[in-house]
């Protein structure tokens, strides 16, 4: 009877133990889905604030291709 007793408290605690741990789980797992939709903002943001630059970039690189010339000139 007392190991019944014993085993059943183990159940107890065991199950407790359990349900927190399902308690943690669901907590950190809508942690992680709000870290990747901030992650997504951010890879969406990034693309947005630098794509001048790259726009920039290019019309530089075209500017500098243009002006190069691969005549030599007569002197």
């Amino acid at each position: 009877m007392k190991e019944l007793d014993e085993l059943e408290k183990q159940i107890k605690i065991t199950e407790e133990a359990l349900k927190k741990v399902k308690k943690e789980n669901e907590t950190l797992k809508d942690e992680v889905d709000s870290l990747w939709s901030m992650m997504d903002e951010i890879t969406k943001s990034d693309v947005e604030n630098f794509s001048h630059l790259l726009e920039e970039m290019k019309s530089d690189v075209i500017t500098k291709t243009l002006m190069i010339t691969k005549k030599k000139a007569d002197c």
